[in-house]
This record gives C-alpha cells, sequence and structure tokens, in this order.
C-alpha cells in the first residue's frame, strides 16, 4: 500500500478528490515504517548486532499497524466473556444512502450505531423476545470486498439479559436466531429513517424517501456461535480489520494495481480485480473514518460502565465454564529487547534519529557505543 501512494503521492496531493483528512491518513500510511518518521538503532550486547528501527504511524488505517493493537484488545475481551451463547446480526444500510454516506460520513455512521442499538435493545426489553436488558459489542465495517462502499455493522449479543431484579434470562430463540430477523429489519427501517429526517430534514427529499422506504432493509442474522472460542476467533478477524490489508495486493505497477478478492455472489471464489492506481486509492480513501469516530463500541450488560457489575452477576447464576482453549494459538507480542541473532533480551537502544533520517556515518557511531557499553 505504502508503495501505490509513494508512487502517485505528488498527483494525490493536488487532487480535489480527497479532503484534508484523508490526505493525512494516506500520507501517515505511505511514510509509516520508513525513515520518514524517524527511527533508532538498537544493538545487542552479546553478539554485537546492530538493527536499524524505523517508526510506525499508527494509525487504524495502515495495514502494517493493526497486529499489536488487536491482540490486545482480543486480550481483553477474552477475560470479559460471558459462559453464554453468543449470537452475530448484521445491520446493513442500503446503497441509496450511499452518496449521503460519503457527505456526512459522522452523522450516518453514528445513526448506524445507535439505531441498531435501539433496535436490539427495544426487542430485548419487548418480553414478546426476551424482556430483559441484553447487551452489544458492534463493530463499523464501510467497504465491500472490491472496495466498494458498503456501511454494515457486525453486532454480536449475548443470547439473554437481566431482569430488573437482577436474573438472567435466556432469550426464546431456540437455538437459530436471536430475534425474528423480518420484524428486525422493518423496525430497523423506520428507526433509521425517522433520525435522518431529524438530524438531516434538508438531505430528506420526496424521491430518496421513496427510495429509502421501496428498498428491504437487510438485518442478516448469522447462526449463534458455537462457544466462546468462535468468538475469540471472530473479534480476532474482525476488530482491527481495514479495507484492505497488504498481502491482498498481488501486483503493482506504474499505472494499475491488482489485487485479490472474494466473490461472495457466486460461492466466494477467488477471483482477482485490476483498477487503476488512482481510483484503487480513491476507493480506499473512502474507507477512511472521521477523525475521532468510534468503530468498536460496546452497549447495555457490556457497555463500559456495566460489564463489569453484570459480568458477576451472571456469573453467579450460571455454571462454571471450562477454561478457554484456543484452537491456533496467539501470535507472540513483539518484544524490543529480544535479538534476533541470539534470541537474549540483551537488545539496547544505542542511537535515535528524526524524520531526516539516520546520519551517514550512523552504524560506525552505533558500533561504537555499543562497544563502549560492553
Amino acid at each position: 500500500m505504502a508503495d501505490v501512494l509513494e508512487g502517485h503521492w505528488q498527483k494525490l496531493q493536488h487532487s480535489s478528490s480527497f479532503n484534508t483528512w484523508q490526505l493525512r491518513t494516506l500520507d501517515a500510511v505511505r511514510r509509516c515504517r520508513s525513515a520518514a518518521l524517524g527511527g533508532h538503532i538498537d544493538g545487542c550486547s552479546s553478539c554485537g548486532l546492530l538493527r536499524i528501527s524505523y517508526n510506525s504511524c499508527r494509525n487504524r488505517h495502515c495495514p502494517k499497524c493493526q497486529g499489536t493493537q488487536r491482540e490486545q484488545w482480543i486480550q481483553a475481551r477474552e477475560d470479559e466473556l460471558l459462559p453464554v451463547p453468543y449470537f452475530h446480526v448484521v445491520f446493513t444500510l442500503p446503497d441509496t444512502l450511499n452518496q449521503l454516506c460519503m457527505h456526512k460520513p459522522s452523522v450516518l455512521y453514528n445513526l448506524l450505531f445507535t439505531t441498531a442499538w435501539s433496535v436490539l435493545n427495544s426487542f430485548g426489553n419487548d418480553h414478546k423476545w426476551l424482556g430483559a436488558q441484553t447487551g452489544m459489542i458492534s463493530i463499523l465495517h464501510t467497504w465491500g470486498q472490491t472496495l466498494t462502499l458498503h456501511p454494515h455493522l457486525h453486532c454480536i449479543v449475548p443470547g439473554g439479559g437481566l431482569t430488573n431484579t437482577g436474573k438472567w434470562k435466556m432469550a426464546k430463540s431456540k437455538g437459530k436466531y436471536l430475534f425474528n430477523v423480518k420484524a428486525m429489519s422493518i423496525t430497523f427501517r423506520g428507526k433509521f429513517i425517522a433520525a435522518l429526517k431529524e438530524q438531516l430534514p434538508q438531505e430528506m427529499t420526496p424521491q430518496l424517501l421513496n427510495a429509502l422506504y421501496k428498498h428491504n432493509w437487510v438485518v442478516y442474522a448469522k447462526r449463534p456461535f458455537t462457544g466462546p472460542q468462535s468468538v475469540v476467533e471472530y473479534l480476532g478477524r474482525y476488530t482491527h480489520k481495514i479495507a484492505i490489508s497488504n498481502h491482498r495486493l498481488k501486483q503493482v505497477d506504474d499505472k494499475e494495481v491488482t489485487f485479490s478478492y472474494k466473490d461472495y455472489k457466486h460461492g466466494s471464489v477467488n477471483k482477482q480485480m485490476t483498477l487503476d492506481a488512482f481510483e484503487f486509492i480513491r476507493r480506499y480513501s473512502m474507507h477512511i473514518l472521521p477523525k475521532g469516530l468510534v468503530r468498536i463500541r460496546h452497549y447495555g450488560i457490556l457497555s463500559s460502565t456495566s460489564k463489569k457489575q453484570a459480568a458477576i452477576c451472571i456469573k453467579e447464576q450460571l455454571p462454571k465454564p471450562e477454561p478457554l482453549v484456543k484452537t491456533t494459538p496467539s501470535p507472540q507480542p513483539y518484544n524490543p529487547r529480544q535479538c534476533p541473532c541470539c534470541k537474549e533480551e540483551t537488545m539496547l537502544a544505542l542511537l535515535h534519529f528524526n524524520h531526516r533520517g539516520p546520519p551517514a556515518n550512523c552504524m560506525v557511531l552505533a558500533a561504537d557505543m555499543l562497544y563502549a557499553l560492553i
């Protein structure tokens, strides 16, 4: 991704297709782990190895910077898992709203979060379906496999909730879906359009309203997770995912970018698509979220203010679960103190440099400093 951006940076800077926030983000991705962000030289006091390390941009849209953050987030969620079944629900905005999403992303995406929770919360509190306070972890994705705009919310919902008296109550789902999908879809459409009329009245033309009501809005309810292990594996795949990762880029040249994608309309067949490089960057930039927009949110009994007390209450009422056994081991966190050569924790930071890059004789200076320390 950095190579694609670097090769067309001058053109991007003078294009009207990108706003200043998108350009700042693209610039961070372009310079990530390069001399442009500065870095440092480490040396091993055991075997004498010298290593240059460049700083990362730590941008949430960067393909190189998500691994460590993802593992830390997943570890925190593992500790909060409840010994109950979890369901997977997806709320999708119709493509009729794509233009509005591009021009008013903060409003539309915030409404998507609040409306999805409003739907699940109202169904949860309805005694016909549950009659208890449930919760939700929601993750915003805005892309399709070919980088087109496809805003949708992945929601992880416990299969039950806490009543007003603090009792855990299982949902009447019969093991397949949490609540009725058709009923949720109709409610989702009604609540979202009502919120749009309130927040963006000037945009709600009769033509747009007719088109929105004509659409069958999609609330996709997947089968429940088979256990806490499935929840953890799902979180690992989806939480810090970005529009496209570097391993999907198959060929990059001065004019075009070829990348792989799954064609879900034809049995999830793996295919490849080639786009003009500028068009590829334009599609990628559509998924740069507005500044300050939180893309992972917690609600109800899973919210930051309630989850500790709710977890204690629920775990007291349910049998103790079996210890969580991971089917795939978690990658070991990067240890900057460990030498890649002798594997000892003997790496020392010797020399730091700024965005101008390392000095010409940096390795000599670092070697002299390491020799003096040893």
